[in-house]
């Protein structure tokens, strides 16, 4: 472990980069003026705003060079913090038109590195990463890590945060909502939140690999509960319960700092009401009220708050969609995404400019194809095709089995379908259409179709987990979902229950693959380049092997 300055709490994270800006957060111990300064004479100052006894800044600096390798220093009141000794800082600026890669995964837990945990669930991809970009030249570093989803999880929290969950309650300290036994053991409130931040990224060997590699997140159901929005019923009972709003606003006022900034350019940030507020609020007490107001309104109120957004990288765009808060639930209605967010996606998928357009879900745009059917047919009999007492089953089998990815959300898969089917068309029609996804703990390639005939490249990549690995019997059943005869048998239920025609058809080109790892995607002009990464202790060290490396091409797979 190395020496860290007990001022600088977390961080400091690089999280945009451009051609020529950057940005870089951090949490520090008190109140101060953050510091970041660069080879290239940029030198900016940033006072720190405070939440609940904590302190944050988010620094944008401007006028890097392009496509350069830029050290950087961080100072707290004037005093340097960052890098440590034995550590080189720097950030590699991106060059328009460029190839890049993107490395990406979802799915991590913050635990320990005890041998017991190690043992529980195994080495820890991000860890593997962290060791391979300090090994490694800068020009083989990831352009950009895409956190797909699940950073923390509120509702599962490890072993440790437990033990200081119930010190916390036992001292009086509580939040309201821990009142309830049914979240005795869960994160409650934003200063819990905290905790599950500080234990998942303040290993060292991953605030270095942060503080080198830009990153961007989404948020997924386990930063407020399993199952999140998964249907009307669902939301209708747990919003009556005693401790929902507590954990509501500490879901996210702590997802909005610690995540969503990051994840804005300096121009967006600029325009950014809620930023501005909260860096002029008179007091700490206002800013607390402010993001408490935002986070009920944003919970009721999906349109009023947007956390979906889009990164121009070199040749290639991200539009990265949240299909878990801006959910319209109503039974006559049901959409991943509503009709406010969905427009915005459309206008910035058909608009890209790009070679190459990546869009980010934490849920699977196409799941393994048996699975698939099985979600299809869950939608149509829960929302009444079979009759009431049907519908009652199939809407307690979609929370217990978790059936509520974009294929339990019909409409909305069609809406996707289309939007496809538009951007592939003509001469500005991108290379590649790639959607990067996680949540349901396995990883596999997937190549589709749709009815327009296109020599545009698209795929389904999925990687999960980071480290989160699932149990033996559900592993058995991806792997059934994967064979066709399944897959017919279980699309014949659906038809039977009249689901919604899909009009793509796709297959699992590769894996199911079910250990810890990570996935990484070039975006060459020729194919697209994957890499799939698995993690492994090996003589006492958490480490990255390579599994299989790919060329995805518009005719197929090719193993390299």
């Amino acid at each position: 472990m190395t020496d860290i300055d007990q001022r600088l709490i977390l961080g400091p994270f690089v999280r945009y980069v451009s051609t020529d800006r950057a940005t870089f957060w951090v949490e520090t111990s008190h109140s101060c003026t953050v510091t970041v300064t660069t080879s290239s004479g940029a030198s900016v100052d940033e006072r720190t705003w405070g939440l609940h006894g904590h302190h944050y800044a988010l620094v944008a600096v401007e006028d890097l060079p392009q496509n350069s390798l830029v050290d950087y220093t961080v100072a707290i009141d004037g005093e340097q913090v960052w890098p440590t000794p034995d550590r080189r800082a720097a950030v590699h600026t991106m060059c328009d038109d460029e190839p890049v890669t993107v490395a990406f995964g979802s799915c991590r837990r913050g635990d320990t590195y005890s041998d017991e945990a190690l043992t529980r669930i195994g080495a820890d991809a991000l860890v593997g990463l962290a060791d391979r970009v300090a090994s490694e030249e800068p020009d083989t570093w990831p352009d950009l890590l895409v956190f797909l989803g699940d950073q923390v999880y509120a509702d599962d929290p490890s072993p440790e945060i437990v033990e200081r969950l119930h010190a916390r309650r036992e001292a009086g300290e509580r939040a309201a909502g821990a009142r309830s036994e049914e979240v005795e053991d869960e994160i409650c409130d934003f200063e819990e939140y905290t905790w599950l931040y500080q234990e998942s990224w303040g290993d060292d060997r991953v605030r270095h690999l942060m503080a080198t590699v830009p990153t961007c997140m989404i948020l997924d159901d386990h930063d407020l509960r399993d199952d999140w929005n998964s249907s009307a019923d669902w939301r209708a009972e747990v919003t009556q319960a005693s401790w929902w709003e507590d954990r509501v606003i500490g879901a996210f006022s702590s997802y909005w700092v610690y995540q969503h900034l990051g994840n804005l350019s300096p121009r967006e940030l600029e325009d950014d009401a809620m930023y501005a507020a909260v860096r002029s609020a008179a007091s700490d007490c206002e800013r607390e009220t402010l993001l408490a107001e935002f986070a009920l309104k944003a919970d009721a109120e999906p349109s009023s708050a947007r956390w979906s957004y889009h990164r121009d990288i070199g040749n290639t765009r991200l539009v990265m969609i949240d299909s878990r808060c801006s959910r319209d639930l109503s039974p006559e209605r049901r959409a991943m995404v509503d009709d406010v967010e969905w427009a915005w996606v459309r206008e910035h998928t058909l608009n890209s400019g790009k070679e190459h357009v990546l869009l980010g879900s934490s849920l699977p745009f196409l799941m393994l194809p048996g699975l698939h059917a099985v979600e299809q047919w869950n939608e149509a009999v829960a929302q009444g095709a079979w009759g009431k007492r049907f519908g009652r089953i199939g809407e307690k089998l979609r929370i217990a089995l978790d059936l509520e990815h974009w294929a339990a959300f019909g409409k909305s898969f069609g809406d996707m379908v289309d939007l496809v089917d538009e951007v592939v068309v003509g001469p500005d029609a991108p290379k590649s259409v790639v959607w990067l996804s996680g949540d349901v703990h396995c990883s596999y390639v997937a190549k589709a179709e749709t009815r327009v005939s296109t020599s545009t490249s698209l795929y389904q990549l999925t990687m999960s987990p980071f480290r989160n690995p699932l149990n033996l019997p559900i592993r058995a059943v991806n792997r059934l979902a994967i064979r066709r005869p399944v897959a017919r048998m279980l699309a014949r239920l659906a038809r039977g229950a009249k689901a919604e025609p899909v009009h793509a058809e796709w297959s699992t080109e590769a894996g199911p693959w079910f250990d810890n790892g990570v996935m990484s995607l070039t975006t060459d002009s020729q194919a697209l380049r994957l890499e799939v990464n698995h993690a492994a202790v090996v003589d006492g060290r958490q480490t990255l092997s390579t599994t299989a490396r790919y060329d995805l091409t518009p005719s197929g797979v090719r193993q390299r």
